[in-house]
């Protein structure tokens, strides 16, 4: 079999700026089909999501979903399949009430990826690949709304097609897992099946017209002699830009260029390719070595907001900001038994992201005027992180003759080095005032730092009496720039009879901040004014009254119990508490002349602005003590329907609310958060999510019809005109209505290789609410960047091919 797909890339002119474009084809040629993988091999048993073995959140070797002490979910490869959707984050969003997906990056952080769980941020989620720990991201958000993290872990680098099943643990875990498993985890278990090739092509665009995607992928696996496996995974990805805003309303603006502005909102071009691979091989029947990877290259754009006309560019110019990035991750190691009842597991990590920023369609004036010329395009900056971690487990059951099962020992310890690195643009975007349209990242904000993390942990578990389950973990770990910190979690499940059991969870855990929060700086601008966000350790936020940054410390709380009241029907319902200290913010939001002399300090110059209060600086600090409170509640139920095939039913709920406890204030007595910093942790993200929908199979038809309801989200808007323009105190509150979007799918099978769908995510082509006229940046900026609910662009409308031999 040959695999022919064909992507013609080429830069295309439209009105005097220059966008990426791609020419997709797609071919299968059948030559001979000659795959040597034993048959045997291939019998893969299908298993419901309650009787799949789980390796998450547990150290047992044979908990299964159903039976599991903390609320975990599981998503299959099919259900992702299903979605339409060429984005990670995007079909796992879709599939599980209790993942929020924040809103579409802006500026320089437009290609951050993520998602966030039970109403925290994206660096609340611990993400782990066959239960290792997953890096961060290295490009940071300096906006924390709506579940942002700062620097989460990019899902979308890892590819769909090599994903065998997700566990999704919902509850803290940082005594298992160590930082960042707060509001729960997310564990991508790769696929493993040696003797099956599967190709995937998915094309679509939006109700507008505009938007066009395409995405193919390829998973195929053979044998590694007899005692061996590998799998393998390539994809490709693009999209075209969704043009979403409305019209500039500054005096000046060319009405040729309205139509380009509309650009400046909406998703972005991006052109994404990524592959993956997951071996094994049994040395003997004692030892087994693996190994897995993944690498993603991505390059995106993003367009600024339009600059009105000047004497270099007569009708004004909308600036583009490129992004490429290299992401890269490769575990090995080694694992067994000894003496037929110790099992061992030795691996390492290492993986590593890398951002260059660069910059077209911009203008250095100074450098303009001095040589008469000015560079088609600017490198603004790089960031770039790694992580290198090793872990070493041992685990073993003891049948100590006291309990009703063996008592179930786990310990290990782990090292892990981090770097982050922050380098500097080049001389032309950095010479004098700098650019017009962007901002580079100037040699005083070049940085380079590391740490060490080490860990130790332990985990006792069993069955105390017939019914009735306890599992016990402990964990301490040493940051060289954060400190010690040791955590515990208790975890039990009484089984009262086959139709309910009872479960319930006690833990503490914590989130170091990361490198990017303790180090980033970099300026950014916009047509009417100038921002800084400055390093905590930095001359600027000294003066401001900056702390040095502590952990997040956190106290979880889960109760819930399952419901099997009749056969194939499952409903679990669980309640939680996250109380969380020292939360990790984006605040002290300064501006005017204290946001300028502040600036000068870091050697900065915030350039001309049209009013000084259009100047801000603002720094990561422990801003607040947060308590949020909410319930995930999922029912799944499967119908034979005999001669009119199976239906399978499924309904999940998360509620969740935020309050804040208390807030700091900085050395000045000053406070950290205004009304808007506030609502950003309490109230961009839905306080509900419902979904609701099943799949119905017959014959060689199959329908899969979702219903989504986005709850509330109430915003705290900044004012663009009249007397509180640009006022960091005053806000104008606007409230979101719940949204609902349709996703419906019917697919046909033609034979036993190939299944044809055609599908639409969000059918009806819903929005979200506009913002008020004053409310919107230079009346482009129609929607709220921040609140993540639905997506800006509307329906999404796709065909999707699956080939299987």
């Amino acid at each position: 079999m040959t695999i022919e797909i064909r992507h013609d890339i080429y830069l295309q002119k439209v009105n005097n700026t220059m966008s990426i474009a791609v020419r997709s084809s797609f071919a299968l040629v059948l030559v001979c089909s000659s795959i040597t993988v034993k048959d045997a091999l291939a019998q893969r048993k299908t298993v419901s999501s309650e009787e799949q073995v789980i390796v998450t959140g547990t150290r047992s070797s044979n908990q299964k979903a159903r039976n599991s002490l903390s609320p975990i979910s599981i998503i299959n490869a099919r259900q992702l399949e299903e979605t339409g959707q060429s984005d990670l984050r995007d079909a796992i969003a879709q599939l599980s009430p209790s993942v929020s997906l924040p809103p579409f990056g802006w500026g320089g952080t437009g290609s951050i990826l993520s998602i966030s769980m039970r109403g925290l941020s994206s660096n609340h989620v611990l993400v782990l690949v066959n239960g290792k720990r997953r890096h961060q991201t290295a490009w940071i958000n300096t906006t924390a709304a709506g579940g942002r993290g700062p620097d989460p872990v990019d899902l979308d680098l890892i590819p769909m097609s090599a994903v065998d099943h997700i566990e999704i643990l919902q509850d803290g875990a940082a005594a298992q897992y160590g930082s960042d498993a707060i509001a729960g985890v997310v564990n991508i278990i790769l696929k493993k099946t040696p003797n099956k090739l599967s190709l995937q092509a998915l094309n679509g665009g939006y109700y507008l017209g505009d938007g066009f995607t395409t995405s193919e992928s390829a998973n195929f696996g053979g044998m590694i002699g007899k005692r061996g496996f590998y799998n393998v995974s390539l994809e490709f990805k693009h999209n075209d830009r969704t043009a979403r805003a409305g019209e500039d309303n500054r005096a000046g603006v060319p009405p040729e260029m309205q139509n380009d502005i509309r650009q400046e909102m909406g998703i972005q071009p991006v052109t994404r390719e990524s592959a993956s691979i997951n071996a094994g091989y049994d040395i003997n029947d004692n030892v087994s070595v693996y190994a897995f990877g993944t690498y993603g290259h991505v390059n995106s754009q993003q367009a600024y907001n339009y600059r009105l006309p000047a004497y270099y560019a007569p009708n004004g110019f909308i600036p583009y900001v490129t992004t490429t990035q290299n992401d890269y991750s490769f575990t090995a190691g080694f694992k067994g038994k000894v003496f037929s009842k110790w099992d061992w597991d030795i691996g390492t990590t290492y993986g590593g992201n890398i951002n260059d920023m660069g910059g077209y369609n911009m203008f250095n004036t100074a450098l303009l005027a001095a040589t008469g010329s000015n560079p088609s395009h600017f490198f603004l900056g790089s960031q770039s992180d790694t992580q290198w971690t090793t872990n070493a487990d041992i685990r073993r059951a003891f049948d100590t003759g006291i309990f009703a099962a063996p008592l179930n020992l786990a310990f290990g310890a782990e090292y892990r080095y981090e770097t982050y690195e922050l380098g500097a643009g080049d001389a032309a975007a950095r010479y004098q005032a700098g650019l017009s349209g962007g901002a580079a990242i100037q040699t005083t904000d070049a940085s380079n730092h590391g740490r060490d993390v080490t860990a130790g942990y332990i985990d006792v578990g069993t069955t105390l009496l017939p019914k009735w389950k306890i599992d016990l973990a402990g964990r301490f770990e040493h940051y060289t720039d954060a400190g010690d910190t040791e955590t515990g979690k208790v975890a039990t499940r009484y089984d009262l009879n086959k139709f309910i059991s009872f479960r319930g969870t006690v833990s503490n855990g914590f989130r170091a901040p990361t490198l990017q929060e303790e180090y980033f700086q970099a300026q950014s601008s916009s047509p009417t004014g100038n921002s800084g966000q400055v390093s905590v350790n930095s001359a600027a936020a000294r003066f401001l009254g900056a702390r040095a940054l502590t952990p997040e410390r956190s106290t979880n709380f889960s109760a819930g119990f399952q419901l099997n009241p009749i056969p194939r029907l499952h409903i679990d319902i669980d309640a939680y508490q996250i109380t969380l200290r020292n939360r990790i913010v984006s605040g002290g939001t300064y501006s005017g002349a204290e946001a300028i002399e502040a600036l000068e300090l870091n050697g900065w110059s915030p350039g001309a602005a049209i009013t000084p209060n259009a100047v801000h600086t603002t720094f990561f600090t422990n801003g607040a003590n947060t308590r949020t409170r909410g319930l995930d509640a999922t029912a799944r139920y499967d119908i034979n329907l005999r001669q009119n095939g199976d239906l399978k039913i499924d309904v999940g709920l998360n509620l969740n609310k935020t309050v804040i406890l208390s807030e700091k204030n900085d050395l000045h007595g000053n406070p950290l958060l205004n009304a808007q910093q506030r609502a950003f942790l309490t109230s961009y993200t839905p306080k509900s999510k419902l979904i609701f929908g099943g799949r119905w199979t017959v014959g060689n038809f199959d329908l899969s019809v979702h219903e989504i309801r986005y709850g509330q989200t109430t915003s705290q808007l900044t004012y663009y005109s009249g007397p509180n323009a640009y006022s960091t105190s005053v806000f104008q509150k606007f409230t979101q209505t719940p949204r609902w979007q349709t996703d419906i799918e019917l697919g046909y099978k033609v034979n036993n290789q190939l299944h044809v769908a055609l599908g639409a995510n969000n059918l009806f082509n819903s929005y979200l609410k506009k913002l008020p006229v004053a409310n919107r940046y230079i009346g482009s900026n129609r929607y709220d960047a921040n609140v993540a609910q639905m997506s800006w662009s509307g329906g999404f409308y796709y065909l999707r091919l699956n080939y299987t031999l």
